[in-house]
């Protein structure tokens, strides 16, 4: 004759099962910044500086492989070496105070890192950073607090980037322009431009060339690395200044969100997508990017993305 087990045996049975499924997310200093792991495998670093703004590189999906382009940072075989300053995963704008921190020029901006002010693992890890926005003579235009959170939701590896900008030295004009504004620069067979298989679809529908320059909820990147299909999706935030925001995603594999080019996607005379922040006011952008298996169907995008959009910011 069986006997049940006692509720406190049964209890305990539950944490150990759930203790085991969740993953141990790390943080740890580096040289060049913070390197983060789950499980104890390599998942990105968090770098200071990497030409001209700190980036995340390299970063590694479910599969454990690259996922985003490693130039102009490291040299692979087969890679385009255009434009130097696409560089991972980063934010800048094109066009601040007329001051272009998007490229990589002596006429350009800086964004240069001033401190940590977290750095924290666990079931999900954190950094928090601040930064200040440079012209090319040094004068500070503005500066920001950057909070990302890393984990692991199933076997896809989630990064959440939210960016508070604050006026801190006077009115800022977020001019419009399509060079903007959170960015990633896909692995090279990830690209729709490779032939390889490479797709885009944003949560229109609306589908590689196409995609670009719409707004949109969400947009994936997905096609093979080293014959695994995957993909890159970045999901916007509802709290997220003019959400849902436009996409400047290029079938060569740039992937960007933002919210100040309207005019430059529309092509309408009347539109203007500039902002000025005021002097000591902020600005706050949201996104969760979601390294996936599969296709955007495969990887349940539509309901990753109403879950994200869900959670209180």
């Amino acid at each position: 004759m069986s006997h049940p087990l006692p509720l406190a045996v049964l209890l305990l049975s539950l944490v150990l099962v759930v203790a085991a499924s969740a993953a141990e997310v790390t943080a740890e200093r580096s040289p060049g910044g913070v390197i983060v792991k789950i499980d104890g495998q390599f998942f990105t670093e968090y770098l200071t500086r990497s030409g001209s703004k700190p980036i995340l590189w390299p970063v590694l999906g479910p599969t454990g492989k690259p996922m985003t382009r490693s130039y102009p940072m490291g040299d692979v075989q087969g890679e385009t070496k255009d434009h130097p300053h696409q560089r991972s995963v980063w934010f800048t704008h094109g066009d601040v105070n007329k001051i272009d921190f998007w490229g990589e020029s002596p006429k350009a901006g800086s964004i240069v890192h001033r401190e940590f002010v977290k750095v924290a693992g666990g079931p999900t890890a954190v950094i928090v950073t601040r930064n200040d926005w440079l012209a090319p003579d040094g004068k500070k235009q503005l500066e920001d607090q950057r909070v990302l959170g890393f984990g692991r939701i199933g076997d896809a590896r989630w990064i959440d980037f939210d960016i508070t900008l604050e006026a801190t030295e006077g009115p800022v004009q977020f001019g419009d322009t399509k060079e903007g504004s959170f960015g990633v620069r896909v692995a090279e067979t990830l690209t729709v431009d490779s032939k390889l298989g490479g797709k885009i679809v944003n949560s229109q529908g609306q589908r590689d060339a196409n995609a670009w320059g719409k707004r949109a909820t969400w947009v994936d990147y997905f096609g093979p690395v080293d014959q695994e299909t995957v993909g890159i999706a970045i999901l916007n935030h509802p709290s997220s200044f003019r959400y849902p925001t436009y996409w400047h995603v290029r079938t060569y594999g740039l992937f960007a969100a933002n919210p100040f080019g309207d005019k430059s996607f529309t092509g309408r005379p009347g539109d203007d997508g500039s902002y000025t922040l005021p002097a000591g006011e902020k600005l706050v952008l949201r996104y969760r990017l979601v390294l996936h298996r599969g296709d955007w169907r495969q990887a349940k995008i539509a309901q990753l993305y109403a879950d994200y959009a869900k959670e209180p910011k």
